[in-house]
């Protein structure tokens, strides 16, 4: 079956981790640490242009094969004419049956809801993979590719870019100088324009034909099945509940992620939706408001995330807030535009006697007010500059070098809170958390969703590596 697992693979995974072996990547151990990686690259249309693009900029990758549910299409040409001794497939499964033992790394900037069967097969396979966020489009996908990154010791890293620029590296060294300290609030906000602002709908969209060219059964991956319509495609996937994530899961890991990695956050004990308008049980609202309750962690007091999104939903700000934070690395946006004129996408974090704003990617924190700014900024730390972007940190880390900065096991905790704030929003209530038991106690259809859509037949095997 072309979905079918090469069992020798998994098998020989599954003992050189139980031996140990599997602590060196296999790549280091295949060959010498200047080699080059060889790449398959899965969704090279879009956001995947970029993906592979930043890769194999950094020098050391060959792209030996392309993957895409549409490779005939105009989005994919760039890819395909860059690289035309790769392989090209339509499907990963195929992919991985006929060329597995040929590469070493899978990028991944599939859409949100075929990350998971994806990195599950190549993480299963002894590959390293450089995975677009969020990492999976449930709680239960993104617990389950935590635990193989764990099991087959591979690279992994998530792809929030901006966790390996500056504004990560100033985070870090501010909690550490005890400048960040004691946080007890932040406010995050995306105020852009989204694909599903001004759509208003009473059901799915009606069957189409399928285009000459697309692979829609692949397509779908693991989501539940609908007829296809192009009202789903082209980054439209992100609108439904059923394929996407939101804002939240787009731009959450862009925004918070420094906070939430170094704060040690964790996951929240409570999210609950404090403002919504134009809920819907398909699309994501218009403008939606979610607080997240999170715990103390040890001596460290617990904090309040609010969430601000929708053109109509801006957050309260401190008077001399100014200027929005922009980082003009920024990736411009598949559709729509980021909003900078007036409220570009950001946050504002109140800790000890400190108020520091910021903005989305690696934008670096500035220090607004609080009784302490001004001793802080008389003597600010120095911060070390990043050794490497996103894109060659992953490659390092798989050749042994480096440790991927957002590697699952960091990326996952992260993913998983915003999970819980999609469900919030999904049924417009606040749901209750139990870390303990990792269920949501107030709520059963809430806590139905934490495991997501039940997988069609053919793809549950996934769940199971």
């Amino acid at each position: 079956m072309t979905g079918s697992m090469d069992r020798r693979a998994f098998a020989s995974g599954v003992v050189a981790a139980a031996l140990g072996t599997a602590a060196m990547p296999a790549i280091v151990r295949a060959r010498g640490l200047n080699d080059k990686i060889n790449l398959a690259c899965c969704g090279i249309g879009g956001r995947g242009v970029d993906v592979v693009k930043g890769l194999e900029a950094t020098g050391l990758v060959n792209v030996v094969a392309l993957c895409d549910t549409d490779m005939g299409s105009p989005a994919t040409q760039a890819i395909i004419t860059q690289y035309p001794n790769a392989r090209q497939f339509h499907d990963f499964r195929q992919m991985f049956d006929q060329m597995g033992k040929q590469f070493d790394a899978v990028s991944i900037a599939t859409p949100d809801f075929s990350h998971f069967p994806i990195a599950m097969r190549a993480m299963a396979s002894g590959k390293h993979i450089y995975c677009e966020k969020p990492m999976g489009h449930s709680f239960r996908q993104v617990q389950l590719m935590m635990d193989a990154e764990k099991t087959y010791k591979v690279a992994a890293q998530m792809g929030n870019q901006g966790h390996s620029g500056q504004g990560y590296f100033q985070f870090a060294a501010w909690v550490k100088a005890g400048i960040i300290r004691d946080v007890t609030k932040i406010t995050a906000f995306m105020n852009s324009p989204r694909r599903w602002h001004g759509k208003a709908v009473t059901d799915f969209l009606p069957a189409q034909p399928v285009p000459p060219g697309l692979d829609y059964d692949t397509w779908l991956a693991t989501a539940k099945t609908h007829p296809y319509n192009q009202g789903y495609m082209i980054g439209e996937w992100r609108s439904w509940y059923d394929f996407g994530n939101g804002a939240l899961g787009d731009w959450g890991a862009h925004i918070f992620d420094n906070a939430h990695e170094f704060l040690e956050l964790g996951l929240p004990t409570e999210v609950a939706p404090i403002y919504t308008q134009g809920h819907s049980a398909f699309l994501f609202p218009q403008n939606s408001t979610l607080r997240f309750s999170f715990p103390a962690r040890g001596k460290k007091p617990p904090v309040e995330l609010t969430w601000y999104e929708g053109q109509q939903n801006y957050p309260p700000l401190p008077e001399n807030f100014g200027e929005s934070v922009v980082d003009p690395n920024i990736p411009p946006p598949t559709s729509g535009s980021i909003e900078t004129k007036k409220l570009a996408p950001g946050k504002v974090i109140y800790g000890d006697g400190v108020i520091m704003k910021g903005g989305s990617h690696a934008s670096e924190m500035e220090i607004i007010g609080g009784s302490r700014a001004k001793d802080i900024l008389a003597s600010l730390p120095e911060v070390p500059k990043s050794p490497s972007d996103h894109f060659l940190n992953f490659v390092r880390a798989a050749k042994g070098e480096e440790v991927c900065r957002s590697r699952f096991s960091v990326a996952g905790p992260l993913c998983q809170a915003m999970a819980l704030g999609v469900i919030a929003q999904r049924l417009n209530t606040a749901v209750a958390f139990d870390s303990k038991t990792r269920r949501i106690t107030n709520n059963e259809l809430a806590d139905a969703l934490l495991q997501g859509d039940e997988p069609r037949k053919e793809w549950q095997q996934y769940y199971r590596l």
